[in-house]
């Protein structure tokens, strides 16, 4: 038996080493030298070596109840939570796919118990008698992976495990970065807050004093009225902050995986310009985006499909065989002479399909240029992120200079025509266009700097946030992991 069968297992031992289909080669993607876009005033470019976002890149704000809320994401936000259980979900994939490289050994022990009849014959205490039967077979089948398939299909699933773990690290930095948005936006209207506060508590100062003045017989009623206009308004802002408010911070509280009622988040005023955050070159980008990895993997998987599908072309082999022991009592069933087996190989292969193996490959090919499109095409948004992102701080950090020369201007302006007013030179018309005036320009100031954190964070986000793909897992880890 053994010298019967040697060469075909030689053969197939030998044969297996062959895989068929396209070699792996990463797609070249669109790259530029540099970002078009200037960095802002007193920012400096990145050089290799430096280290500004080791991960958790939210400390470079320097605000320990951002910190601590940051840390929350990871353990309670239950989008993170579901995204780990679906990278879990991918890695128990790899180890199915190569539980196909081994041999499958089962046993179906039969036990029977049959009798025969007697011809139609009623004989009274002589019935037939009752055969006994037990069988212990050990079934072995093993599938020659003689083109690569097998091996290729757990290549794949270790490239899609690596791509779940990249869609786990961008689900992370992405709601990362939403928190901290949320963050900026919340106390940013907290900046809001308290100039409408010192607005209202002004404006019922030029109340009093149009009062004053009314009954002093220097001023009209209608001077009383505007100025109460003035107050009501200001009043009414003040108080419709508070929804957006609490808008923000309920949404905080479901990121950190919390009820809003559990949540409260103590008012705090904004007065810190962004840090500057290293940018690096262009061609960074690929290795430190989770979405670019994400999506390289995934070509990576289809490139393997391909292979997969173009073994169909060739026979497939199986190495079966059978043994055990068999009897008609328990007593001599594991005797020498109660022993079978069985052995051979199969061979197999498809003769006629109408062109479906040719149109698979095809379909497997198709498929590959859909995700080397995605690959390139998330290269090209993660570019324009960031672009989009240094234009936005370098205009807004312009911008804010600007306004800070308005409200100084707007806040000179409204003394000016306070003491014009109560000199009675001009009316209380002109009083109220400089209240506006100042109060617009301040509002604005205070959301400048919002947005311009705001921005930072999104630079920070389409940078990778610190993340590189040496913390994706190697194939030999997923296909080792318990």
């Amino acid at each position: 038996m053994k010298l019967k069968y040697a060469p075909v297992v030689a053969v197939a031992l030998l044969l297996s080493c062959c895989m068929v289909g396209p070699k792996y080669q990463k797609p070249a993607a669109p790259l530029t030298p540099a970002f078009k876009e200037p960095l802002p005033a007193g920012w400096k470019e990145a050089q290799p070596n430096d280290g500004a976002l080791k991960g958790k890149w939210w400390e470079i704000y320097n605000d320990p109840a951002l910190n601590a809320l940051e840390e929350q994401v990871n353990t309670s936000n239950q989008n993170v939570l579901a995204a780990e259980a679906q990278f879990r979900e991918a890695k128990d994939a790899v180890r199915i796919a190569r539980a196909a490289l081994y041999p499958t050994i089962g046993t179906n022990p039969v036990i029977t118990n049959s009798r025969t009849g007697n011809g139609g014959t009623a004989t009274f205490g002589n019935s037939s008698p009752i055969h006994n039967s037990f069988s212990l077979p050990v079934d072995f089948t093993y599938q020659v992976d003689l083109w690569g398939s097998i091996r290729r299909g757990v290549n794949q699933s270790a490239n899609l495990a690596q791509a779940s773990f990249a869609q786990l690290e961008n689900a992370r930095l992405s709601y990362q970065s939403e928190l901290a948005s949320d963050y900026f936006e919340l106390h940013g209207l907290d900046g809001d807050a308290d100039l409408l506060d010192r607005t209202v508590k002004s404006y019922q100062d030029y109340l009093k004093l149009t009062q004053d003045r009314l009954h002093s017989g220097v001023a009209s009623g209608s001077d009383v009225a505007q100025a109460e206009t003035q107050l009501d308004s200001a009043e009414a802002a003040l108080i419709d902050l508070g929804v957006a408010r609490a808008q923000f911070e309920h949404a905080i509280a479901v990121l950190i995986g919390k009820p809003p009622a559990e949540v409260e988040i103590p008012a705090l005023i904004l007065k810190t310009p962004p840090p500057a955050v290293p940018t690096g070159v262009p061609s960074a980008l690929l290795e430190r985006r989770p979405d670019i990895s994400e999506f390289e993997r995934q070509v990576a998987a289809a490139n393997e499909q391909i292979g997969i599908d173009q073994a169909a072309f060739y026979p497939t082999l199986t190495l079966s065989a059978s043994g055990g022991f068999q009897g008609t009592s328990l007593l001599n069933i594991f005797q020498w002479p109660s022993r079978f087996w069985s052995v051979g190989p199969g061979l197999a292969y498809t003769l006629f399909d109408a062109g479906r193996r040719r149109a698979v490959v095809a379909e497997a090919r198709d498929a590959y240029d859909v995700t080397v499109a995605n690959y390139r095409q998330s290269v090209l948004a993660a570019f324009q992120q960031v672009e989009d992102n240094l234009a936005a701080l370098r205009t807004l950090q312009t911008e804010s200079g600007a306004v800070d020369l308005e409200v100084k201007a707007a806040e000179e302006a409204l003394t000016i025509s306070t003491y014009q007013y109560k000199a009675g030179t001009v009316n209380y018309l002109q009083v109220i266009t400089s209240q506006t005036a100042a109060l617009s320009a301040e509002r604005t100031a205070i959301d400048l700097l919002t947005r311009r954190l705001n921005a930072s964070v999104l630079l920070v986000e389409a940078l990778g946030g610190g993340w590189d793909t040496s913390k994706v897992p190697t194939p030999e880890s997923l296909r080792s992991s318990r």
